[in-house]
């Protein structure tokens, strides 16, 4: 990675002004996943170590600019406490102003404060600089570690970084280096699997991976477009009629590049969403007209499996069905279960694919699980990331 990072900082006397994402899901007060709090720790830890006074900043939810107690940061940092074990992690009602300035002068070399929600307040969003100013005033140098958030352009990790020296954590590090050198300089067979509903949210995607990989896998509601466009009737599955051309045009250009695309040959169809609905196994010109594709056939899965599992470089980015519907989770599983016996890199991004590994209990099998569902996305679209941009180049 180009970018400067937590090493390139002598930190023993300043204020690390850190932006994370702690944007983690909540029962009430409880949290029921702590992954994202989990990856920032090594960061968190270094800093520690190297005498910083550690300021950390996040979102939750959508509390769209209005405090509200349900999107409270203070369960989270008594979640840390616990995690840091023997540090004092303190929490302050606010994340700007007098309060939280008066809560950074107390702050000790070794100790941590995490800062009410970002976005209770309206300027976050806006990027408004006088709310960067703000949050600015907080820290001596500005280290951003939010790799999930780093596709937007807000005040915390757009406008902060131009006011600050700006270097990246360790998360922001490795979600860089390890999916940036994937798409650059792979391993071969490099294989993607894409997955969604709709071609239109992924076409940025596919058009960017095509020239890099070696077999493209679509599975999900968006392989539907691709096989309707190809002349097979679906029934009442999702499809997306004003894009046949595209999909049609996207696999003239795979067959003239050489590259391998891989659509089903069969598809679980059910009458409806729902776990106790009818389904059935029929191949791709058999879907009843009653009948809607909820997820990949066993013949498809076996294919995919068998790709993936050849492939010395694999990035996977959405589901291949309706597979938070416990029946129709089966290709989802099945590619989560390929991965984890591939002998290369293994690269899962996007919510859905995350929460897919993580339930199929094979998230510590990858190589890489991204916290960062439209950051990754972004990613794999060749985007330039605001966040990342924004710090500071090693030169």
């Amino acid at each position: 990675m180009d970018k400067q990072t937590v090493r390139d900082v002598t930190w023993a006397g300043k204020r690390a002004l850190v932006r994370v994402d702690f944007n983690v899901p909540l029962d009430g007060t409880k949290i029921t996943d702590d992954t994202r709090i989990r990856a920032a720790l090594p960061t968190i830890r270094y800093l520690l170590e190297h005498g910083a006074r550690v300021v950390l900043m996040s979102h939750l939810g959508r509390p769209k600019g209005a405090r509200n107690p349900k999107y409270s940061l203070q369960p989270v940092a008594f979640h840390l406490t616990g995690l840091l074990h023997d540090v004092a992690v303190s929490f302050v009602h606010d994340c700007v102003g007098p309060d939280a300035e008066e809560a950074v002068r107390s702050l000790g070399p070794g100790e941590v404060l995490v800062l009410e929600n970002l976005r209770f307040h309206p300027g976050e969003e806006k990027n408004d600089p006088a709310f960067a100013q703000q949050l600015a005033r907080l820290g001596d140098v500005y280290v951003n570690d939010a790799f999930g958030a780093a596709h937007r352009a807000h005040a915390s990790t757009y406008g902060v970084a131009k006011l600050l020296p700006a270097v990246a954590g360790f998360l922001m590090e490795k979600e860089i280096t390890v999916m940036g050198q994937a798409l650059a300089n792979p391993e071969r067979p490099f294989v993607a699997v894409i997955g969604g509903a709709k071609v239109s949210d992924k076409l940025p995607v596919l058009q960017h991976l095509l020239p890099k990989v070696d077999t493209l896998i679509i599975g999900g509601g968006m392989a539907n477009t691709f096989l309707a466009a190809q002349g097979h009737e679906l029934g009442k599955s999702l499809v997306e009629p004003d894009v046949f051309d595209t999909a049609r045009s996207f696999l003239g250009e795979a067959q003239a590049l050489g590259r391998q695309v891989l659509l089903p040959a069969d598809l679980v169809v059910a009458d409806r969403l729902a776990a106790d609905a009818a389904f059935s196994v029929c191949g791709v010109d058999a879907v009843p007209a009653d009948g809607m594709a909820v997820d990949i056939g066993p013949a498809t899965l076996a294919r995919y499996q068998e790709a993936v599992r050849q492939a010395r470089t694999v990035v996977w980015n959405g589901p291949m069905g309706v597979f938070e519907v416990a029946p129709f989770a089966k290709g989802t599983v099945g590619i989560a279960e390929a991965m984890a016996e591939v002998h290369g890199v293994t690269i899962v991004g996007g919510g859905d694919s995350v929460a897919a590994v993580e339930q199929a209990g094979l998230a510590n099998r990858m190589t890489h699980v991204s916290t960062g569902g439209g950051a990754s996305l972004e990613f794999l679209e060749g985007k330039q990331l605001p966040g990342v941009v924004a710090l500071l180049d090693k030169a």
